[in-house]
């Protein structure tokens, strides 16, 4: 008889009582998601899966005080890369947030290192406490204006499709392909419905018109609904909703006023993409939960739209519940309101209390495939010249917590014919310089709203091809910000007066750090004082902001290496 076969006969006898089960957890207030309703009874678990609800006996027994227990969190669709750590780093940090499942896309890394990234990220999350299902990232790079360090077609993506944790394809971004019915595109998706899997979407300003073209071609999912109508329009054509809280877009409150108790089965929650110290101190999905009950949604639906709702939209078929035949991802819930989360269980084995992760740290996987990733020609103050021919320029001001733009025309300060920084008026420079190929392309434009007085930001976190992506008052200071970029093969920086004041190392694809996530956020919290220093704005993540300004598929006017670009034409413009 084969292991499965022999756990399935043992779980059998434990749910009959013809043997003690492993564990048993007594005096909880159970979640029931499938009936809205609290019920106390016994949980029984054996080999980590939950096999009765009821009066039990068992070798282990935890008496859980009259505290509420809830399935697990799932995070529906998330960047692991964006928390600047590797997977089992990240899984010390969400666990004790009562994360026990993520949707995870390697979008990120693959555009830097394409199938070695998507790789990377599968060894780096095999055997660690959290599960990592993957999403096969489908626009590698984003669009074909601008360069990333991989291609990836249908082919690179096939053979991933059998592995246990891939559910399917990942947000869908490129939308003229979709609408065109592109040629590559379509063989993405033939992939996806051949082999059964799921299709994300990314529908950032698409109206109905666009809606219909997606559902039709089997996409179900969208986490970029940034009003109550989007998201009823998402709702009325069959998609699920995913309500979005990440460090930059900060849905969640403003899609809450549209869920009822009719709609609420098609939502569900996720991070996209969060900052290390964003989710030590705020949270993951666990914030989303509290943002929801304080809006006024129940707890029981607040934690169903985080478990059942999640776990039934990607087929997870054990995840979700609180019920027999269902993995023992538990939550002990001190104070149901607030999720206050004092215990976390992850298929039985307590993993983490009262904020503390409990299991001993894993081993760093091997970089060497995902390292030395920046490689940039010799860039002079020249390189960085932009000219001017009018007295006004397009210029890209920021939304404080928002991946959507402005799209301004204004005056800009103008010396020998070349645009000069102004922070009276607020008027930065920004540079993208290509990193993978060793182009020498370098994208030059004009961006208001980051308020900094002196200095420099510079990153290698730069959606979603992740070039070096550079704000400055000065272009001293934007050089020097390139070069240490560059010695550093990758991470973030802040200079002032030609001279580095903070930075953080992420060799790793220019994208995380290998180290423990308890260094990471110091360096994430020196970090954030230096760019108090050069007199960046406090309302908002200037770092996170400054990541997405280079994402061409999120409107209204971003930047790539090849230059300014025109989101709702897609197509490069002059500044």
């Amino acid at each position: 008889m084969c292991l499965v076969e022999n756990t399935l006969v043992q779980n059998i006898e434990v749910a009959n009582k013809q043997k003690p089960a492993d564990l048993i957890i007594k005096n909880g207030k159970i979640i029931n998601v499938f009936t809205q309703e609290i019920i106390e009874e016994d949980i029984a678990i054996h080999n980590g899966m939950i096999v009765g609800i009821g009066e039990f006996k068992g070798e282990n027994v935890i008496d859980a005080n009259g505290q509420y227990i809830c399935p697990g969190f799932i995070d529906t669709h998330v960047h692991i890369e964006s928390s600047m750590v590797t997977p089992s780093e990240f899984s010390q940090v969400v666990l004790p947030h009562g994360v026990t499942t993520v949707i995870a896309d390697p979008h990120e890394i693959a555009n830097v290192c394409g199938v070695k990234g998507i790789q990377f990220m599968l060894d780096a999350s095999e055997n660690i406490p959290l599960d990592v299902n993957v999403m096969l990232p489908s626009c590698v790079p984003a669009t074909p204006f601008e360069n990333a360090g991989a291609i990836l077609d249908a082919a690179a993506l096939e053979p991933f499709l059998p592995h246990p944790r891939v559910l399917g394809i990942a947000e869908v971004m490129d939308y003229p392909s979709v609408l065109n019915a592109k040629e590559d595109m379509m063989k993405k998706l033939q992939l996806a419905h051949k082999s059964r899997k799921h299709i994300d979407g990314h529908m950032a300003g698409l109206g109905v018109e666009e809606i219909n073209v997606y559902r039709t071609a089997g996409i179900t999912t969208d986490h970029e609904a940034v009003s109550q109508e989007e998201m009823i329009d998402r709702l009325r054509r069959g998609m699920y909703v995913q309500l979005r809280e990440g460090s930059v877009a900060k849905n969640v409150k403003a899609l809450l006023q549209g869920v009822t108790e009719q709609n609420a089965r098609r939502c569900i929650f996720c991070t996209d993409d969060k900052h290390l110290d964003d989710l030590i101190d705020e949270g993951s999905i666990d914030y989303n939960v509290r943002a929801a009950i304080q809006a006024g949604i129940s707890p029981i639906t607040a934690i169903m739209m985080a478990t059942l709702n999640a776990a039934e939209c990607y087929g997870l078929r054990t995840k979700g519940a609180v019920a027999p035949g269902y993995e023992a991802d538990l939550l002990f819930l001190s104070d149901l309101e607030s999720v206050k989360i004092s215990k976390v269980f992850k298929k039985g084995l307590l993993v983490a209390e009262n904020g503390q992760y409990l299991l001993e740290n894993q081993d760093i996987p091997r970089i060497d495939e995902v390292s030395r990733t920046v490689s940039v020609p010799d860039i002079t103050k020249e390189s960085l010249q932009l000219p001017i021919v009018t007295e006004e320029a397009h210029i890209i001001e920021i939304n404080p917590n928002s991946l959507i733009t402005n799209h301004l025309i204004e005056k800009v300060n103008v010396q020998n014919g070349f645009f000069a920084p102004s922070t009276a008026n607020d008027q930065l420079k920004i540079v993208v310089v290509e990193r993978h190929k060793k182009t020498g392309n370098i994208g030059i434009g004009v961006v208001k709203g980051f308020q900094i007085q002196s200095g420099a930001i510079a990153s290698t976190v730069a959606h979603d091809s992740h070039n070096i992506v550079v704000a400055g008052t000065s272009d001293e200071d934007i050089l020097k910000a390139i070069h240490t970029i560059t010695e550093m093969q990758g991470g973030l920086a802040v200079i002032q007066n030609e001279q580095v004041i903070a930075s953080l190392s992420l060799p790793i694809a220019g994208l995380m750090s290998p180290l423990h996530y308890t260094e990471v956020y110091k360096d994430i919290q020196r970090l954030n004082e230096a760019l108090i220093t050069v007199g960046a704005a406090t309302e908002f993540n200037a770092f996170l902001t400054l990541s997405f300004l280079s994402l061409p598929v999120i409107p209204k006017l971003k930047i790539t290496d090849i230059g300014l670009f025109d989101v709702t034409t897609f197509t490069h413009i002059s500044v």
